[in-house]
């Protein structure tokens, strides 16, 4: 069993004092006292979190109505235990843990030890197959319940929770499409097994649709919002679901969300038997670990791809550290992201005990 570590007195943490959708006016770099886990309680040492379009909606306070601040920032990370507390006896120091929890955004955190996923290893993918992995994974079987030789179209295919749903609509069996900015994201969705890759920058994706799958698409899993989703409804074939995970276009609205065409999605759907189903993975807790395990299982058996973006493209040229969490967010949101954001942690507490 390893060794506790050395803990330092103090670390730092991101914390929301401003409620904004602007994150860099939202947040601020505090400086608090090392915690002490609780008696069921593991304290992390973070070495990787990451980055989701829905940071901003969690500064802007959408997700605790009434609340004021202060609120804890960041939703997911992956670290190594470095406490426990007394009743603690399942999972070891030392041992790699994945979790999602609001408060991720902090060199050191609590959790209780029943909500953490042990991983093999400290390994940045990882971090991937949480929130991003989790939701495409049971959004699409038990929301969107795909089968064996249907056609799924996937908005934003290239990014963090996208190329999950590209990948997995692929394993099982599924003709794909997906949306894209770039040429270099198109390239990017082939290497993942994308059998059309659009992009809406260059092409029309309503009318790629309409011509190329006129039978419509059984299964869109859509996360944009807006246009996208009003064309995405249009193009549904009988008896299609489409599953919204998110609406990024809107988040940064003071209202909140992106506007659809309303009054013309009552006929548009009963005309085909087709739905709109909204996901939220937080009602799904029940799946979690079984698809983490799976998820898991096909990155380390090269069945599943995980590419991360550590900032490669974006201005700094990569996020380490708290500091970088706000330019990562911003990062995201500039739509030039590939893969899953993520920002490292430095393991800089070498000394043990």
């Amino acid at each position: 069993m390893a060794a506790a570590r050395q803990l330092p007195e103090t670390f730092r943490k991101l914390v929301i004092t401003k409620l904004s959708t602007n994150y860099r006016e939202a947040v601020e770099l505090k400086t608090v006292p090392m915690l002490q886990p609780g008696p069921n309680e593991l304290l992390i040492k973070n070495r990787y979190v990451g980055i989701n379009a829905t940071e901003i909606n969690h500064s802007a306070g959408r997700y605790h109505p009434g609340q004021s601040p202060p609120l804890e920032a960041g939703l997911e990370g992956i670290g190594e235990v470095v406490s426990t507390g007394e009743k603690c006896t399942d999972v070891p120091i030392g041992q790699a843990v994945g979790y999602f929890k609001y408060g991720s955004f902090s060199e050191y955190m609590t959790i209780p030890s029943k909500h953490v996923f042990p991983l093999p290893r400290i390994d940045p993918a990882y971090v991937s197959l949480l929130i991003s992995g989790l939701t495409a994974g049971i959004a699409l079987e038990k929301v969107g319940e795909i089968k064996k030789n249907e056609t799924v179209l996937v908005t934003a295919a290239a990014g963090g929770t996208g190329q999950f749903a590209v990948q997995l609509a692929k394993l099982a069996g599924c003709h794909v499409i997906g949306t894209c900015s770039t040429d270099a994201k198109g390239e990017f969705l082939k290497s993942l097994g994308c059998d059309r890759p659009v992009n809406y920058k260059t092409e029309n994706l309503d009318q790629v649709l309409k011509k190329e799958y006129p039978n419509g698409c059984d299964v869109v899993y859509e996360s944009i919002g807006g246009e996208m989703f009003d064309t995405c409804v249009n193009r549904l074939a009988t008896k299609g679901r489409l599953v919204t995970i998110g609406f990024i276009t809107g988040y940064k609205s003071k209202l909140g969300f992106s506007p659809v065409k309303n009054a013309t999605l009552i006929p548009k759907l009963l005309t085909r038997s087709a739905s709109v189903r909204g996901f939220l993975l937080f009602h799904y807790m029940e799946e979690y670990k079984p698809t983490v395990d799976k998820l898991v299982n096909l990155y380390d058996s090269g069945k599943l791809k995980c590419n991360i973006d550590f900032g490669r493209s974006s201005l700094s040229g990569g996020f380490k550290g708290l500091d970088s969490v706000v330019d990562a967010v911003e990062y995201l949101h500039s739509g030039k992201s590939s893969g899953k954001v993520v920002v490292e942690l430095p393991d800089d507490v070498k000394s043990r005990l």
